[in-house]
């Protein structure tokens, strides 16, 4: 395994900057509908009860990233530096705005996931450089690739308002002018917004197809399992903090559903990480998570929502 990820960290990925806008208008679009089944009180809810957020952020920001450090030790020398600092930086970055869809699919606290988002993707001003130089450097201290961090706070505050603030708005705003029509169109917006993702996801596999057909066994692998642990280490700490049912799924999808794209941009980024870099391996973990937690989460969504729907005591307050 080790000789072929070698190989895999000298290659490029085919992902533009266009296909980084196209996802994000897809969200956006997607955030509007989810947006319609939001009402306001569900928000004054979370306000007077911040513990839940609390407890999703500590799962977040300080969990994941010490598990996907348990994990890269673990693998040790199965996988190359740059499939581990690929999984650090995975780990160091939010959560990502699909998650709001999914908890919706799974019937979950919504309003709690999109809340946990927005509160995730500000603070990554912080952890996210932070988490990365601070396990990083546990990982390697001479690595190359560790590379110091610099997120623009005013391009993350403007992706948070475009990606995440007017769109909810404006899908709160439209449900509660227009409800009788908001009645008829959410359900075709939710079916339609999973099929413009799906399409994305499509074009994304196809232009990098080849690389996966060479590599997909290994990366398949280590990102399943470095998601599988990500759900459950959501589902766990929401658990052991004493939270519901339903919020420890809310906590499950918004720890294993990361801002991958976030990642892109990162590795992307000359400043941060030269193209001179044999980082194909970190970029191979991203785009491979932006795919397969969307894979997952609709996965387990659809398990909890149909196969597993919550009963009233499981939805108490807690």
């Amino acid at each position: 395994m080790h000789e072929d990820l070698l190989l895999l960290d000298n290659i490029r990925l085919n992902f533009s900057q266009a296909s980084l806008h196209i996802m994000n208008i897809t969200i956006g679009f997607i955030m509007f509908g989810v947006a319609l089944e939001i009402k306001w009180d569900q928000f004054r809810d979370v306000l007077r009860n911040p513990r839940k957020v609390i407890v999703g952020l500590f799962a977040q920001y300080l969990v994941l990233p010490a598990v996907t450090f348990l994990a890269v030790w673990l693998l040790g020398s199965y996988i190359t530096p740059a499939v581990a600092f690929g999984m650090i930086l995975v780990a160091s970055c939010p959560g990502g705005n699909v998650s709001n869809f999914i908890s919706s699919v799974a019937k979950a606290n919504v309003a709690l996931s999109v809340s946990l988002t927005a509160a995730a993707t500000i603070l990554a001003l912080i952890f996210t450089p932070l988490n990365f130089a601070f396990w990083g450097k546990l990982y390697s201290t001479t690595s190359p690739l560790l590379r110091p961090i610099v997120i623009d706070p005013v391009d993350m505050f403007r992706t948070v308002i475009i990606l995440l603030g007017i769109p909810v708005a404006a899908g709160i705003l439209f449900s509660q002018k227009l409800p009788r029509i908001t009645e008829k169109i959410k359900k075709p917006i939710k079916t339609l917004s999973l099929l413009i993702f799906a399409a994305f996801v499509i074009m994304a596999f196809r232009n990098n197809y080849g690389y996966f057909i060479m590599y997909a066994k290994w990366i398949i692998i280590i990102v399943l399992i470095h998601n599988g642990m990500a759900l459950l280490s959501g589902y766990f700490t929401a658990s052991a903090f004493g939270l519901n049912q339903i919020d420890r799924r809310t906590i499950s999808i918004e720890t294993g559903i990361q801002n991958s794209g976030l990642g892109l941009v990162l590795l992307f980024n000359p400043k941060i990480f030269p193209p001179e870099l044999n980082m194909g391996g970190m970029a191979f973990i991203a785009a491979w998570w932006g795919i397969w937690h969307i894979l997952a989460g609709l996965g387990l969504a659809t398990f909890w929502s149909w196969g597993r729907p919550l009963r009233k005591t499981e939805v108490v307050s807690s």
